[in-house]
């Protein structure tokens, strides 16, 4: 009889045992080769390999160079030396009044608010009619005359002071190879609003980092509306180095923010170019307000060069 409780005890543990196993549960299988928890497979389980990102889509990866070794060598420079006009072999010119996607106020002419003299370049922000807007300034670029793939770029200058003044020093695709703004990138070297004096803006906007929520620095710098300071950004193959007066102040590293860098986060694998520009108002530059009593403003430059590292065009396949 003992004999017999024992066996019927053993039959019905046996049986519990097959009926909660996870196979008959409605469960998982067990698989030695995924997450578990405990000694069952979790329900949440995700294969890694099911959702890899195809390799040949990754950016900013695989670029082995000493950094500390690189050399660079001036490749394009305006030094504003020759009084007027700014050099046709340097510059073309946006113009209009459309509100530029930020609603600014100004009318961007071809030229007539741009002068050269005494070795300065000064872009001037006017209250004047033109073009159904109320003021008047000038927006320049290298496309087509300097564009460039990974680069360092600098220029010194010195910024306009009053609410409204908005200057910028920046880059943005020549091909737009990725699609329209922010798909195929835009790189701010140095932004600065008149209603916050002496804090400096340097951002990245990309598909996934833009408009309002970009990757970018500030920083307060002393005087800029008084004295000329140098901004610049180094441009690599997997990293953008943002400077002021040559010291480093902040680098966008997109495998900082993803393990699998695509287009999205890197669109700067194709060239892009300059723009330097005094806007007026605008979402941002007129979110404190504008004060007409500041103009005409004065956004001025000592020079803008360019330089490139024959290492990094070799390594990415470009000819020195």
């Amino acid at each position: 009889m003992r004999n017999y409780r024992i066996g019927m005890v053993w039959l019905l543990l046996i049986a519990l045992l097959w009926v909660s196993s996870p196979a008959q549960a409605g469960g998982l299988p067990r698989n030695e080769d995924a997450y578990h928890t405990g000694q069952d497979v979790s329900d949440a389980y995700v294969d890694p390999e099911q959702y890899a990102v195809d390799q040949s889509l990754l950016k900013a990866v695989g670029f082995d160079y000493d950094y500390d070794s690189l050399t660079y060598e001036l490749v394009w420079a305006d030094e504003f030396d020759t009084n007027g006009r700014p050099d046709a072999a340097h510059w073309r010119y946006d113009t209009g009044g459309s509100g530029w996607g930020n609603n600014e106020l100004q009318y961007y002419t071809p030229g007539d608010n741009a002068d050269i003299a005494d070795g300065l370049l000064t872009i001037e922000a006017r209250k004047e009619r033109m073009g159904g807007r109320d003021y008047t300034s000038c927006r320049m670029v290298t496309r087509q005359v300097g564009d460039w793939l990974y680069c360092k770029v600098e220029a010194r200058a010195k910024l306009p002071a009053g609410r409204g003044t908005w200057p910028a020093l920046w880059m943005l695709p020549t091909d737009w190879a990725y699609g329209s703004w922010p798909a195929s990138g835009e790189i701010d070297i140095m932004e600065h609003v008149g209603y916050n004096p002496n804090v400096i803006v340097q951002s990245v906007h990309t598909e996934r980092y833009h408009g309002a929520s970009p990757k970018n620095h500030s920083l307060r710098v002393p005087g800029v509306c008084d004295e000329f300071h140098t901004y610049g950004v180094e441009w690599l193959p997997d990293q953008l180095i943002f400077t002021v007066d040559g010291e480093k102040t902040w680098t966008y590293k997109p495998t900082d923010y993803t393990d699998s860098p695509t287009k999205d986060v890197w669109p700067f694998d194709k060239r892009m170019h300059l723009l330097v520009n005094l806007a007026f108002g605008g979402d941002w530059g007129g979110a404190g307000g504008i004060d007409e009593g500041c103009l005409p403003a004065k956004y001025q430059v000592d020079y803008i060069r360019v330089y490139q590292s024959p290492e990094i065009l070799a390594l990415t396949g470009q000819t020195p």
